[in-house]
C-alpha cells in the first residue's frame, strides 16, 4: 500500500525572516505591546497595508532597478542603481524578525523584490520600514484598535484631547494618535497593563484636571 500524501492547505502561510534594524524591531514590538497583537501579525498587517499603499510604493520606487506595473501604475526602473550586495548594510545593531504571508501576498512581494532586484527577505525589511514610517497606516492601525477596545464616550474624549493638543501645539510636528497612546503607555506606572486600562486612567486624570 502506497503512502498517502498529506494534503497541502491552500491558505498555508510562507515564513519570511528579514533582518531589520533594532530601532524598527523595537517600534514593531512597541506596537505589538500596545495593541496586544503578536509581533509576527503586526509585521504582516503593516507589510500588507504598505504593499497596497501608493504612497509607500512610490517611496520604494526610487530603488527600482527593473520596470514593473504595480497597483495599476507603471514604474520605470533604473539599471544604474547599485545592486543589493553593494548597498546592503552591515549586520551590527540588526536582528531577525519572522513574518508569515499568505501565498497571494507573498507573490506580490516577490514582484516587488523583482523590481528592486533584491531578495524577498530584504524586500520585506524595506517594505515593513516604509509602512511603519507612513503615519496614515500607523494611525489607521492604532485607530482600529482604539475603536475595538474603547466605548463611544471614551473614543470621543480621546479624540477631543488629541484635537486640543494639536490645536495648541507650539511645535511643527503633529501629535498622532499613535504618539499619544505611546506616550500614555510610557507614563503608566504599571507597565504590564493593557492599553485600554492605561487610556482609561489617563483620560480620568485629564477630565479631573479639566473639571477642577
Amino acid at each position: 500500500m502506497g503512502e498517502t500524501k498529506r494534503k497541502v492547505r491552500s491558505d498555508r502561510k510562507k515564513d519570511v525572516k528579514p533582518t531589520v534594524d533594532i530601532e524598527l524591531y523595537e517600534c514593531v514590538s512597541r506596537i505589538s505591546h500596545i495593541t496586544k497583537t503578536p509581533i509576527k501579525d503586526v509585521g504582516e498587517i503593516f507589510c500588507k497595508h504598505g504593499l497596497y499603499s501608493k504612497k509607500v510604493i512610490d517611496n520604494l520606487s526610487q530603488y527600482f532597478r527593473r520596470n514593473i506595473q504595480f497597483n495599476n501604475t507603471l514604474y520605470m526602473g533604473n539599471r544604474e542603481l547599485l545592486s543589493e550586495r553593494v548597498t546592503r548594510k552591515p549586520s551590527e545593531n540588526r536582528t531577525r524578525i519572522t513574518i508569515r504571508f499568505r501565498q497571494e501576498v507573498y507573490d506580490h512581494i516577490s514582484d516587488l523584490a523583482y523590481a528592486l532586484d533584491r531578495t524577498v527577505s530584504t524586500t520585506v525589511a524595506m517594505l515593513l520600514d516604509a509602512a511603519v514610517r507612513n503615519t496614515d497606516i500607523l494611525n489607521q492601525y492604532v485607530g482600529e484598535y482604539v475603536d475595538e477596545v474603547l466605548d463611544d464616550n471614551r473614543k470621543k474624549e480621546l479624540r477631543h484631547v488629541l484635537k486640543y493638543i494639536n490645536k495648541n501645539n507650539p511645535y511643527e510636528d503633529e501629535v498622532t494618535l499613535y504618539h499619544l497612546i505611546n506616550n500614555i503607555m510610557d507614563k503608566a506606572v504599571d507597565k504590564t497593563i493593557n492599553a485600554r486600562i492605561a487610556i482609561d486612567s489617563w483620560l480620568d486624570e485629564v477630565i479631573d484636571r479639566r473639571e477642577d
